[in-house]
């Protein structure tokens, strides 16, 4: 069998087409070894091989790749696919359309669509035809119920254009597919699509663009398959909105003081009711590390791929079997559930205990249980490390694995004697795969109930992993573990912010075609159906802070292109090594930072050396000048607030510097400080020096990096768009380089657009009306203050806001009323984005009676703040609110009438 390709692209100088198939000519799907085409003419690439045993391969699989100077493009899909066994002897002429990433009709084959929102949709029963010469396969998502696509066109078998008989086709998979048989027609053919009404039995519309050409020709031992992409229809219209909230956060009658997996039927019931479609849930993976508070930081997970037991309900663990296991903590449960805010480490207290209990009675019987050693076998890879981790940590009372007395170095025949049934502490492990399954049968029996109430289920992917994890532990050489992850500042964080994750090792991820993200995306596509990719940024380049540093601001990004010495001396610039890349301490500087303490800074942290104030030995990094402070011990209140305040002029006199210079360059590279305008150092230096320094530092952060960086983005994220079909969406604010906007729409990846943080220069509030479809909007997040919560922060703002965005004349209310934060609401849904997701504080804020008295207790997090407690729970039950039928009813007719 000869299989003719001939791909519709029209390629530029240096381009070049190759074509990536299941058979060895083309590289058995291995793209290095993809088999090169041959250019045709403007319109089209060709290339042809033989299968010289078509029996052997019951269908082609195939897909093509644009290659030129620096770039590899991989078309979007793994929907072309031929059968061939069926007529083994026919050859194939393959006439292809490419498939474009960023194609916005792409997202309605991801999951979220086809397993869930256009699932409902019935399938067109029809047979399509055993002989045929041409087969015509088109996609169309987004057709009504009772629409099928059909064709028309020049030639009899086509209906010379007439529309009131017309061929209609066959829904397969994504394709929809007409069969024809054109043996005696004339070439080239001309035709269109249109849309049938299957029951009115009327055409209702043609496809827009312009006509449809065929050429070629029909032989018998030829069959003819046209991908045609996808049926010119009017611009995907479709729009959802949804609900934002962390697990931790529900509340219903029965919960132990947090929320859990089982209440998400609640939510979803109440969702539902409303009109919502969407689900959005913050990272649920286990982050019991410090054993306390601290743990509740759900971005600090210590396996990518455990869930957390604070999710875990226990009555549906124990059942009427178990029941007295838990009935005496009944009481407790009780206390904690009645409190405002989520106790993490009372409820993780009795939860762990209640699970211990719980394991013991059940051992037994999942011994017998085939579904749980099918859940052990498939997520092995990951769960019997992660058990081992856990049990480690609990003997040697740390998750720092460089503290422990044994296993420090993760090794794979170590752990499988650690972890052998025939040990004396088995139970101490297994009860983590015995947990861990549980949790996975709450969670999945939660987003299935979600599933078939036609809501979907949006995770959270975590831009880092917590320093001392499984991960960490098991994988060092994927991670760089001397850097620390975090962000640089912003109006939010003026020092920036310091995650404390290490930074990933991209190149290392990429040797083994990104394994490590692969088998995440594929854990994650268990439970969701789309994901929010947590400071998508970091793909493009990380904040990477050294580890010396605690302050975010003392970061830089990773990788960058540096400043050569010699740019400094083109522009001028006295350059001195010395002078730009140390802390700059002058008696005016010392008087600035400690007022009256300056003489005891001198004295206890500085030396003079030629003339000059240096940092001593001991207090040259701020981890050392925490070190200090940290070991001070009980001193008075008065002794502690001083302390306090030499710490942080100390850390401000350490950043207070204009470069940092690239490690191993030998002095020659250097990378600009963020805010080097603000520091002293730099208001010390001569109006010219200024200048230049001005214009090198925008050059740096703004325009030399940016082709750089978008090669870095294209490296990693088309590869792990591939390895799912979950819809993704990214978290792209705070400092955005000019290409990041292009890299999201070429792979089709749905942006984040929030009011108050806008992308655009110049403007100080983003409307929802220039929102871009691929994109999800929202008036707040977890990381900022609620609707109601920023109104009253900024009275000036708020003012311009309620003038120029709101459109209302005079002196803005000093309190947010229902009525302006419906206002906001409403700009949110009507907004051209695919997707509207709202904190259900944001929700409730519309409602007088169902919003919280004070909206400070509304906000979740303080990205400012890295010891911050994550304990923000709903002041309402869901079982109560889902009885606010007028309420839901309103909210429910807000979102049909805005077509969501």
């Amino acid at each position: 069998m000869t299989i003719h390709f001939y791909l519709r692209f029209s390629t530029q100088y240096g381009q070049a087409i190759y074509l990536s198939a299941n058979t060895p000519a083309a590289g058995n799907e291995d793209t290095m070894l993809a088999m090169p085409l041959q250019y045709l003419n403007e319109e089209y690439w060709h290339g042809s091989l033989t299968i010289d045993d078509a029996s052997a391969i019951d269908e082609l699989q195939y897909k093509y790749i644009l290659r030129g100077p620096a770039q590899e493009v991989i078309e979007w899909g793994d929907d072309r696919v031929v059968a061939l066994s069926s007529q083994s002897a026919t050859d194939r002429v393959m006439i292809d359309t490419w498939n474009h990433a960023g194609d916005p009709v792409n997202t309605f084959f991801t999951q979220a669509f086809q397993g869930v929102l256009l699932s409902s949709r019935s399938p067109v029963k029809a047979k399509l035809p055993k002989t045929y010469t041409h087969e015509f396969r088109v996609k169309a998502p987004l057709l009504a119920e009772d629409e099928v696509i059909c064709i028309t066109g020049s030639g009899k078998v086509l209906g010379e254009w007439q529309t009131e008989d017309v061929p209609v086709a066959v829904r397969t998979d994504n394709w929809w597919v007409i069969r024809l048989n054109l043996g005696r027609e004339k070439f080239p053919l001309v035709y269109k699509y249109g849309v049938w009404n299957t029951a009115t039995k009327l055409f209702t519309r043609f496809e827009g663009g312009n006509n449809r050409t065929l050429m070629g020709d029909t032989d018998k031992k030829t069959i003819t398959i046209v991908h045609d992409g996808f049926a010119q229809l009017p611009a995907p219209s479709w729009k959802g909105a949804g609900v934002a909230i962390p697990v931790f956060s529900l509340r219903t009658k029965n919960g132990f003081g947090t929320g859990e997996f089982t209440d998400i039927r609640l939510l979803v019931d109440w969702a539902r009711a409303t009109g919502l479609k969407l689900v959005q849930l913050l990272p649920v993976n286990d982050t019991t590390a410090l054993q306390g508070n601290g743990d509740s930081y759900p971005y600090a997970a210590i396996s990518a791929f455990a869930l957390h037991p604070l999710y875990l309900n226990l009555d549906k663990v124990a059942g009427k079997a178990h029941a007295a296991i838990v009935k005496p903590l009944k009481r407790k449960q009780k206390q904690l559930n009645d409190l405002a805010t989520v106790d993490y480490e009372q409820v993780m207290r009795f939860k762990l205990g209640a699970i211990k209990e719980l394991y013991k009675a059940r051992k037994k019987e999942m011994q017998e249980d085939t579904a749980y050693f099918e859940f052990f076998e498939l997520n092995r890879h990951w769960l019997v490390p992660y058990a081992a981790f856990c049990y480690l940590r609990d003997k040697y009372k740390t998750a720092d694995f460089s503290q422990w007395k044994t296993n420090s170095l993760f090794d794979e025949n170590n752990i499988q004697r650690l972890v052998a049934p025939a040990q004396k502490h088995y139970d101490s492990i297994a009860i983590h795969y015995f947990t861990q399954y549980q949790l996975h049968l709450q969670l999945k029996e939660a987003t299935d109930y979600a599933h078939k109430k036609g809501i979907i289920v949006k995770g959270d992917l975590p831009i880092g992993i917590y320093r001392h994890s499984c991960d960490a532990w098991v994988s060092p050489e994927l991670y760089n573990m001397d850097a620390q992850a975090g962000a640089p500042p912003d109006d939010f964080a003026v020092k920036g912010q310091n995650w404390g994750f290490p930074t990933y090792n991209w190149k290392r991820m990429q040797e083994d075609g990104f394994a490590w993200w692969r088998k995440r995306f594929e854990q994650m596509s268990n439970y969701f159906d789309a994901f929010r990719i947590d400071h998508i940024l970091g793909f493009f380049r990380i904040w990477s802070i050294p580890l010396h540093a605690v302050e975010g601001i003392m970061g830089r990004f990773v990788p960058a292109i540096p400043v050569h010495i010699n740019e400094f001396f083109e522009k001028g610039i006295a350059f001195d090594r010395f002078r730009y890349t140390k802390p700059y301490i002058s008696d005016e500087v010392l008087h600035q930072l400690f007022g009256d303490a300056a003489d005891d800074v001198r004295e206890q942290f500085l030396e003079l050396r030629h003339g000059m104030y240096h940092l001593k030995e001991d207090f040259e990094t701020q981890r050392a000048v925490e070190a200090h402070f940290a070991a001070a011990g009980n001193v008075s209140e008065e002794e502690a607030s001083l302390n306090e305040r030499i710490k942080y002029g100390l850390f401000d006199l350490i950043s207070n510097v204009i470069l940092f210079e690239e490690p191993g360059s030998d002095g020659q590279q250097f990378h600009f400080r963020i805010a080097m305008e603000q520091t002293s150092s730099f208001h010390q230096l001569d109006g010219y020096a200024q200048e230049q320094l001005k214009a090198l530092y925008v050059n740096y952060f703004f325009r030399r990096q940016d082709d750089f960086w978008f090669g870095e983005a294209m490296r990693k994220l088309p590869p792990l768009k591939r390895s799912t079909n979950m819809l993704i969406c990214g978290e792209d604010l705070g400092m955005v380089p000019g290409c990041v906007a292009e890299v999201m729409h070429q792979l089709g990846i749905l942006s984040l657009e929030i009011q108050r943080m806008p992308k655009q220069t110049g403007i100080e509030f983003f409307h929802p009306s220039a929102a871009p479809y691929l994109s999800v909007i929202t008036p707040s997040t977890h990381d900022m203050s609620t609707i109601r919560g920023w109104w009253e922060e900024d009275r000036g703002k708020t003012q311009r806001f309620y003038n120029g965005i709101l459109g209302h004349y005079g002196e803005a209310p000093y309190f947010c009323e229902p009525w302006i934060n419906k206002e906001i609401v409403l700009q949110h849904l009507y907004a051209p984005a695919m997707w509207s997701v709202f904190q259900i504080q944001d929700i409730l804020g519309c409602n007088e009676h169902l919003r919280r008295e004070n909206p400070a207790d509304e906000r979740i997090n303080q990205p400012a703040d890295p010891k911050h407690f994550w304990c923000y729970r709903m002041h309402i039950s869901l079982e109560d609110l889902l009885k606010e039928t007028a309420f839901t009813a309103e909210l429910q007719q807000y979102i049909v009438s805005s077509g969501r």
